[in-house]
Order: structure tokens, then sequence, then C-alpha cells
């Protein structure tokens, strides 16, 4: 009689988890403008802390639809996914304990060279980026500057296509391997032009070759009957994935990074 085969072992992806695991609330992320919870999710031996953002935490806002904030959060890791750079953590849409709401891994940053800081002068220094003026105090004014660096610029494009309406200082997360994550993306896809930003230091300046390629499979992926159209209409609106659509077309043909448009305040409040 032959041994009974052996089944291996389940490999659980970061999604498996978040989306099947057992998740058990820990404590509340106090800083957060809507209820979010610091979470621990456990399948199959693995545990991971994560984010929970119930929908029935959600604040209204005056131009976005209640209750819509969640599914917005997974539509940008959707589309971070497309890309390939890998910018927002894993987020997925499920039920909680306080109903359904998004989960997304924690990110566990890690101390390095800063992305963002304040100086004196009219122009950056080498290796930096200006953003504007910003009040410091006593009537004094200071030159607001992120790094010229290639991962934020990569998030640039990321919010650009996305018409992200908060990029805050405080959404960058730099991890020991080098990498940079973005976070609270629950104000994007709207169908006008909402992109406010802490990172215009590139605007107006050409798209990079990594950028371009991007964008056209973006482009590709965003058609009807495409993955990532797929997957969007699920989370968004019609009219939002055809204005994500417009928005990367729009990106190939300028060819350029977006500037602020002047109707919409452009950099967001408070700025970290």
């Amino acid at each position: 009689m032959s041994a009974p085969e052996r089944i291996p072992p389940r490999s659980v992806t970061p999604v498996d988890l978040l989306t099947d695991g057992e998740l058990t609330v820990r404590g509340r992320i106090r800083e957060a403008s809507n209820a979010a919870l610091l979470c621990t999710v456990a399948l199959d031996g693995r545990e991971a802390s994560c984010v929970y953002k119930p929908v029935a935490g959600e604040r209204p806002l005056w131009d976005f639809p209640d209750g819509t904030l969640a599914q917005r959060e997974v539509a940008a890791y959707a589309v971070s996914e497309a890309t390939g750079w890998g910018l927002v953590p894993p987020t997925v849409l499920r039920d909680g304990p306080y109903g359904e709401g998004m989960v997304q891994l924690w990110i566990d940053v890690a101390p390095e060279a800063e992305l963002l800081a304040l100086v004196d002068g009219e122009e950056p220094e080498p290796g930096w980026k200006a953003i504007g003026f910003a009040e410091v105090g006593e009537g004094r004014t200071a030159l607001l500057v992120h790094a010229d660096d290639e991962r934020l610029r990569r998030l640039a494009v990321l919010d650009a296509v996305i018409n992200n309406a908060d990029r805050k200082g405080g959404h960058l997360l730099p991890t020991a391997d080098g990498r940079l994550h973005g976070i609270d993306h629950g104000v994007t896809f709207h169908v006008e032009n909402k992109l406010r930003t802490l990172l215009w230091g590139w605007a107006g300046e050409p798209l990079t070759d990594d950028a371009l390629r991007v964008l056209r499979t973006l482009d590709e992926a965003l058609r009807d009957g495409g993955p990532l159209a797929a997957r969007l209409a699920r989370l968004i609106t019609p009219a939002e994935v055809d204005a994500t659509r417009a928005r990367v077309a729009d990106l190939l043909t300028t060819g350029v990074h977006p500037q602020p448009g002047g109707d919409w305040p452009a950099i967001p409040w408070p700025p970290v």
C-alpha cells in the first residue's frame, strides 16, 4: 500500500492573509481623521499587523460620495499593482468586526535621510526640489522642499493618475529595504481635477522613460475589457474609471508632469 500523498502547505500571500485571516482589533490610531483601527490578522500560522478602516467610521465629505473611501483605497492599490512599482501596501476590502472596510498591511517605517525639509533661501540645494514657501512664525518664511528621489517621482506619477487630493508628508513611509510606500488614498479618483500634493517639484518637467512605459501599460489595462478597468469597475463609478483613463491618456499626450491647475488648493493642509 502506497503512502498517502502529501499536500504541500498553502503559501499565504499578504493579500490572502488580509482577505481571509482572522481580524483582531488591538487599538485605535487617534491621529486619523476617520476611524482607523490597528489590528492583527492571522491565517495558517502566519500573522501580521494591519490597519482596518470600517466604512461605518468614515466622516462625510462635501465633494465625495458617502461610504466610498474604503473602495477608493483598494482602487489605488489596484492601480499601484498595475504599474509594477508596488507603491501602495497590500490593501483589500472585506468584512470586519465593525462591518465592511479597508484592510491594509501595516508598514514599519525605517529612519532614513529626510524626504521633506524647510530651508532658507530662494532656491533648493542640489538633490532637492522646491514645493513653495511656508510661514514658520514671527513673520518668517522658509522654502519647503522634497528630495529629488526616484521613488517620490514615481509616487507623483501615481498620484496624477489616481487624482490624489491629499498627498501629505505623513503619508510617505520609507522602509528598511529601501522601498517607499504611500498610504491614505481615500480621497482619490474624483472626476474633477483635485490633485493636491507636496510632490510638485517635477511639475512641467518631462516624464521619465520609465514613467512613460508604465503609463502605456496602464493605458492598455484600462481599455474596455482590460483587467484594470474590470477591477476598478467593482470599486468606483463608470465615470470615475473613464476619468482615470483620460488622465493616463493626457499624461501620455503631454509627456510632462502635471502642474497645479489653480481651481483647487495645490498643497494639502496641514502639509505633514
